[in-house]
């Protein structure tokens, strides 16, 4: 008999969505070529390098905020050219800790969370913000 206690969740709980891009010192290259190439793509959020681990990160990343509209061209374009580096993404809804262990993606390797340094709920999702980025090539090229 089927389990009649699932109830799915709506696709519209998601706000935005994160892309962390973990490297390291031997390929900090490869991910700031990859910045680049977002940047020169996409109109999107992208965040600061963090050189050394932050928040519920073990490794240097940076954070690549974006609506939710972008992702089927934003994903698979990462899929294509993450040039090897681990990509964690996730959606943005009111349970960051949840959205960043349960209900994310990884492409790549993944690599291991401190999630207890991520609330369980938060009051408000986080929103992509505004970009800044000024894209120049077209996103398939």
């Amino acid at each position: 008999m089927p389990d009649t206690s699932f109830s799915p969740r709506s696709v519209d709980e998601i706000a935005s969505y994160h892309a962390h891009v973990y490297f390291s010192p031997a390929t900090a290259s490869h991910a700031l070529a990859l910045r680049t190439a977002l940047a020169r793509r996409f109109s999107v959020r992208l965040g600061r390098v963090h050189e050394a681990p932050v928040g519920p990160h073990r490794a240097s990343m940076f954070q690549v905020a974006f609506e939710t509209a972008l992702f089927a061209t934003l994903v698979p374009w990462l899929m294509l050219n993450r040039n090897g580096l681990s990509i964690l993404v996730h959606p943005n809804t009111t349970h960051p800790r949840r959205d960043h262990v349960e209900d994310s993606l990884w492409l790549g390797t993944p690599l291991a969370l401190l999630p207890d340094r991520l609330p369980e709920t938060q009051e408000h999702a986080d929103i992509a913000g505004p970009v800044n980025t000024t894209p120049d090539l077209p996103p398939v090229s």
